[in-house]
């Protein structure tokens, strides 16, 4: 998951770029992670807490991007 501005511009291409099937096993894959992370959040077990919060922005992300394209947005970039 992207950590800096750099990382996010770059996660953002590359979900522009990948098909809606390609987007929807990703967000599938994230938010399993997440799901992971919060079983080993609760167990203790967690090293880095910021990792949840950028794992949900990721999926809010991609969400987005299923949103625009369902809705014909932001065809032109």
């Amino acid at each position: 998951m992207p950590d800096d501005a750099d990382s996010t511009r770059a996660f953002l291409e590359e979900c522009r770029d990948a098909t809606e099937d390609e987007l929807m096993d990703v967000r599938a894959q994230v938010q399993e992670s997440l799901q992971n992370l919060r079983f080993r959040t609760a167990s203790g077990q967690i090293d880095d807490p910021k990792r949840i919060r950028k794992y949900r922005k990721a999926i809010a992300r991609i969400n987005t991007i299923l949103g625009e394209r369902e809705l014909g947005i932001n065809q032109g970039r």
